[in-house]
């Protein structure tokens, strides 16, 4: 059971760790963007998704193993990842937007 746990916790770390570093790239592409360099915002929000989809597919992978009938068991840990994932993407999506307000209408 412990090392289950463990395991649980690792995938949770590594989950919050790669879309923690997608979160920080994609408020550079936004101070980028706002600064008025578009080429490095879409450097930045290139490299953030690079990020993003190594944290989803870890996320991805247990929901796989749930679905086949290996239940995860409930972790505060893994909930806080979770809400860091759809943060994250939810952020993205805004930031997205927000650049191509600073391309139409300038600083």
């Amino acid at each position: 059971m412990k090392m289950v746990n463990e395991s649980l916790e690792m995938i949770a770390f590594q989950i919050i760790s790669n879309v923690g570093t997608a979160k920080s790239l994609v408020m550079e592409a936004l101070y980028a963007a706002k600064d008025g360099d578009f080429a490095l915002a879409e450097e930045k929000l290139d490299e953030s998704k690079q990020y993003f989809v190594e944290g989803h597919k870890v996320h991805a992978s247990l929901i796989q193993k749930e679905a086949a009938g290996d239940k995860t068991e409930f972790s505060l840990l893994f909930m806080h990842a979770e809400d860091q994932l759809m943060s994250t993407e939810t952020i993205t999506e805004l930031v997205k937007e927000m650049i191509e307000m600073y391309k139409r209408f300038g600083k």
